[in-house]
């Protein structure tokens, strides 16, 4: 397995923090973001190489970082400098894929969340389930409903519809950016593209998927921690605990 690590962002709120530095490996507490997500996964000993997909402003600061660690870690440079410029997340995926040839299963994350639980249940419950599959969480919170992805479910898990940022949201049910592609439905990236996906947000390419294929919903089992701006990121440090196995 592969794991997708989406790292071309700008993260322009949290400025000047992340003017000339990539929010994913910011620090909480004694590791960085991105050392949180790394060394959990790593953990169920399923993926063998992971790809962080980055802009060419930060790429440099990914490949430092990369030989810190003992993973496999190859570092894809998207070739884009500004936020104007930026391919979006689906694009970037398909970049990966494309520049690497990439043909297994795949984790793809966002790789500037903070968990307070273990992805590997995630994992687990992907590979018993035999399909493509995403998180979801209960927002009451109708203003953030309308920030994100937003997915039906029925009573065995089944994505029956999801949007992306749509401006009347069907349920309560919204979906963080963790998702598992099997190999074949990896393949689709592009054909999803094609179709007319959107490429900002990495859930629209699941919002294409799931009305061609099964995919699976997973409760989350905790808590993800969102740095949006300087205020967060210092209520994230001041209040993270680590992750709860």
């Amino acid at each position: 397995m592969k794991c997708l690590i989406l790292a071309a962002g700008y993260a322009t709120r949290l400025y000047p923090l992340t003017e000339n530095f990539p929010k994913p490996l910011l620090k909480v507490g004694d590791k960085t973001i991105l050392d949180w997500l790394v060394d959990d996964i790593d953990t169920a000993g399923a993926v063998d190489e992971y790809v962080v997909i980055s802009n060419h402003k930060f790429a440099c600061h990914f490949e430092n970082w990369s030989k810190t660690k003992t993973q496999k870690i190859t570092v894809v440079d998207d070739g884009t400098s500004t936020n104007e410029t930026r391919l979006g997340a689906v694009k970037d995926i398909q970049f990966a894929i494309d520049k690497l040839g990439l043909d297994d299963d795949m984790l793809v994350i966002a790789g500037d969340n903070v968990l307070d639980f273990s992805l590997t249940k995630f994992m687990a419950y992907a590979q018993a389930k035999n399909t493509s599959c995403i998180m979801r969480y209960y927002e009451p919170e109708t203003k953030k409903l309308l920030k994100s992805g937003v997915v039906d479910v029925d009573g065995n898990d089944k994505v029956l519809s999801m949007t992306e940022k749509s401006p009347t949201p069907a349920t309560n049910w919204c979906c963080p950016p963790f998702y598992y592609y099997t190999a074949r439905d990896a393949k689709l990236v592009q054909s999803g593209i094609d179709s007319g996906c959107g490429t900002d947000a990495p859930g629209s390419y699941i919002a294409w998927l799931c009305t061609q294929t099964e995919v699976h919903a997973m409760e989350m089992p905790g808590s993800r921690y969102d740095i949006g701006n300087l205020e967060s990121y210092e209520a994230v440090k001041a209040e993270y605990k680590g992750i709860d196995r």
